[in-house]
């Protein structure tokens, strides 16, 4: 019976299972992709590294921290820093990682140049390795030199690749490779250069890194060292994608649900029209159980085949992922198959569409034999009993599956209540608006506006499914631009006189006066030149550094410990700070305690409240503070923000070096600076906060293009659930359509009457999701961002229109059958 039935209303069925298809596609290319990733995050850790193990410290190595890097013989090594580097062809100048490794540095991968020899041979000819794209951009050729500091060598090799790089870390410092003989030639390692040595090893196969880790680690974590495994890195890096993966997998889970709400929706009218024939087979003999079956099977049938079509979908999809996800991955991925993830979306397409379906279903338990004589009579209702039942298990199953998702309970029933929360506003929407249409009916409107605002809450109306399809589509992608433009406020570089564009770093004392004078003689103003000073922790409320390292009971977090801080002195505070608790002090008196100001992040890292006393170690000289304040300092600004700031009138006399802020108008007025600055001044670093800003607004298009991707799954899903739910109110909207013309209506005003009653679920479906979009957003941008929120109009311009036309576009898709069928059909029928 299930297969006979299936068969005369096939049409119907297919579009049952067209409304999960995409979100099972969704759910398991993500799955599929995720699982990918992992296998080749595992399979590639030592190409990752380029190394088994390796070694590295801020500093000079301790002497202690040297005896054991030597002890475990280094295979290779490098000196790295960021710096200027200058072109004398063209006099080009650009901020770059300058890395001068010795040894045969990668063990495992390679690193990729062009011409291939370079890879191994510019050691032995004494040239360097260039990134590719800053060649391109500079119009340098290899056989060009290259000026870094004081030192001036051939370019060997044109460098597109090397373990461990990506392309977001490359376009803020291009890696520049030289030989690591040259560095002390070219003058850049001065006092506050920020410089990081690093020792690679390779071992055997049976090397235990594991133990190795655990034993070698916490003698180097004493020394300032830290030592990182090819497996560890891996397993850091799994979790950073991993967080990613979760992400992707909710927004594709809530495609699903979408599709579900249309199968509920949809099965519901289906069942309606069905209860006279269930209630025929009941006089027949026909037992509950066999009724309920019969549509059951229907169901499961089709969520099985959704399942299977959705996965085999998502096993092509997943294809796209490795190039959506290119930039952020600094390795190629291995697509591959695996079994699990197909079983799942199988398993998914069956479970979702029976559980959603259920609901609907249990009227058939309830048709009464007499429903077949009963004429205009309300059909029996399924128990509330049932509903509650089948209700609690539809919630069950969602956390259940959210927490295989998120692999966290907190997080999976946040999810679940945020999105049944979602859920219930639209639903909750789409149902005020009806009823207010009821209550304040406008009569005095013309006949076609009136009967189509009629048709909202007719019998078998589908205003609640798709206010909630179109608007949850809508909401998640107006949140992505919302968003966006919140992340892009909090780093936009101001283009006004008083804000400074370009940082130059590392000037030392005796270079002060003489940068300055470089940057007026360009007619820029000096906005800021702030001192720095070096210093570490050496006791935190009476204990000392070294033993709270030692102890593994301790609260302070372990960075402290260990971290040169950047500190410096002023008088006043700047935009980007606000005192939260204590009393900021602006200058220091003779013979009075030192009382200093802390970020409130490294306050609660060190879990220190003002009045506890701290003594730093400002190279070699102990000094003692008290925490004499907290501040919020707002890190996203870009400017120069400290952890630790100190009055005025205590570290003038200390070795320091001074970062010199200012503003350029133009990026010609920019390359001249940095041109004259690296030619006279070979170690000091230019950053340009616009180049800055400009890899950040591409890093965030590119996050925007993956959300939009998942996005267009709600999207076209809410689609589809408006195709099946127009399609499944066909006959009826035939015989209302008929029943008018009957009674004179042309067809002009019944084309009218449905493109006005869509055009109304489009505009109010786009515009409670824009609302709550922008509510949503406004709460972020005040709450979580601080910052204030300026929307874009790009969701009420484009998909407010775009939205309610594509709806009304679709549901007059359907009106031609209508607009056809003779006014005999109807009454040839109900006879």
């Amino acid at each position: 019976m299930a297969w006979r039935d299936a068969k005369a209303s096939k049409v119907r069925l297919l579009l049952f299972m067209s409304s999960i298809v995409l979100g099972i596609a969704a759910v398991v290319s993500i799955q599929l992709f995720s699982t990918n990733l992992k296998d080749n995050i595992q399979r590639q850790s030592k190409v990752l590294m380029g190394a088994d193990y390796t070694i590295d410290t801020r500093q000079e190595p301790t002497e202690r921290a040297q005896a054991i890097i030597d002890s475990l013989k280094p295979d290779a090594h490098e000196v790295n820093f960021v710096s200027m580097i200058a072109f004398p062809k063209n006099g080009g100048a650009k901020l770059v990682k300058v890395r001068g490794i010795e040894g045969a540095f990668p063990f495992y991968g390679q690193m990729n140049t062009e011409p291939k020899i370079a890879a191994t041979n510019y050691q032995d000819v004494g040239g360097a390795l260039v990134d590719a794209t800053l060649l391109l951009q500079f119009n340098i050729q290899v056989g060009d030199s290259i000026k870094i500091g004081e030192l001036t060598l051939p370019i060997v090799g044109a460098l597109k690749s090397i373990p461990g790089s990506n392309a977001i870390s490359s376009s803020v410092a291009p890696p520049i490779v030289i030989p690591n003989r040259y560095i002390e030639d070219t003058e850049l390692l001065q006092f506050g250069s920020r410089k990081e040595y690093q020792f690679f090893y390779k071992t055997t196969n049976d090397f235990d890194l594991d133990a190795f880790e655990d034993k070698i680690d916490p003698m180097l974590d004493f020394e300032n060292a830290d030592l990182d495994t090819h497996t560890s890195t891996s397993k850091r890096l799994g979790n950073r994608y991993d967080n990613v993966g979760k992400f992707l997998n909710l927004a594709a889970f809530i495609a699903l649900l979408l599709g579900c709400i249309g199968i509920a929706s949809s099965v519901h009218i289906y069942i309606k029209e069905k209860l006279k024939s269930i209630a025929v087979l009941k006089c027949m003999g026909a037992t509950r159980r066999q009724s309920f079956l019969i549509f059951l099977i229907q169901i499961a049938g089709i969520g099985i085949i959704g399942g299977l079509i959705g996965s085999l979908f998502g096993i092509a999809l997943q294809e796209l992922f490795p190039y959506l996800l290119k930039s952020f991955l600094p390795f190629d991925v291995e697509i591959s198959i695996s079994f699990l993830p197909v079983l799942i979306g199988v398993l998914l397409g069956l479970f979702m569409s029976v559980l959603f379906a259920l609901l609907p279903l249990i009227n058939t338990w309830y048709v009464s034999p007499l429903e077949v004589l009963r004429v205009g009579e309300s059909p029996s209702k399924s128990s509330k009993r049932a509903q509650l039942i089948v209700s609690s298990a539809i919630a069950l199953f969602l956390l259940l599956f959210s927490y295989i998702l998120l692999d966290n309970i907190f997080y999976a029933l946040g999810f679940v209540l945020g999105t049944l929360l979602t859920f219930a506003i639209l639903a909750g929407i789409a149902l005020l608006s009806m009823k207010g249409i009821r209550t304040f009916f406008p009569k005095r409107f013309g006949f076609a506006a009136r009967q189509s605002l009629l048709n909202l809450f007719r019998p078998n109306n589908q205003t609640v499914v798709l206010v909630v399809a179109i608007g949850l589509g809508t909401f998640l992608i107006s949140t992505l631009y919302f968003t966006k433009d919140i992340l892009l406020s909090k780093t936009e570089v101001a283009e006004t006189a008083d804000a400074a564009n370009i940082i130059i770093l590392d000037v030392q004392t005796k270079q002060k006066d003489a940068v300055e004078k470089r940057i007026q003689s360009l007619e820029l103003p000096i906005l800021d030149n702030i001192p720095i000073v070096t210093m570490r922790m050496h006791s935190i409320k009476d204990q000392l550094v070294n033993t709270l390292r030692l102890d593994s009971t301790r609260q302070v977090r372990g960075w402290i410990l260990s971290h040169e801080f950047r500190a410096t002195y002023r008088d006043s505070l700047t935009t980007s700070e606000e005192i939260i608790e204590g009393e900021w002090t602006p200058e220091i008196q003779a013979d009075a305690p030192i009382l200093i100001s802390l970020s409130d992040n490294l306050a609660s890292d060190a879990k220190v409240k003002v009045g506890d006393d701290i003594v730093f170690n400002v190279q070699g000289v102990l000094m003692n503070t008290k925490v004499g304040s907290i501040r919020k300092v707002d890190w996203a600004q870009l400017k120069p923000n400290f952890t630790i700031l100190f009055p005025k009138g205590v570290l003038e006399q200390a070795p320091q070096f001074n970062v010199i802020t200012t503003a350029v108008p133009n990026e010609d007025k920019s390359a001249t600076l940095q041109r004259e600055l690296v030619s006279n001044f070979p170690n000091v670093s230019v950053i340009d906060l616009r180049q800055v800003y400009t890899v950040v607004e591409d890093i965030l298009d590119k996050v925007s293009w993956i959300i939009n991707f998942m996005a267009f799954f709600s999207i076209l899903t809410g689609i589809i659930v408006l195709i099946g739910s127009v399609r499944t109110s066909k006959y009826q909207r035939i015989k209302e359509s008929v029943l008018l013309r009957t009674l004179g209506a042309q067809n002009k005003q019944i084309l009218k009457i449905s493109a006005l009653e869509y055009l109304f679920l489009g505009v109010l479906g786009s515009l409670v999701g824009i609302l709550l979009a922008l509510v949503g957003s406004l709460c972020l941008a005040l709450l979580m961002f601080n910052e204030p929120f300026v929307p874009s109009m790009i969701p009420f311009l484009v998909f407010l229109p775009g939205i309610s036309l594509l709806v009304v576009i679709i549901g007059l898709s359907n009106i031609q059958t209508v607009l056809r069928s003779s006014p005999l059909e109807v009454l040839r029928r109900e006879g």
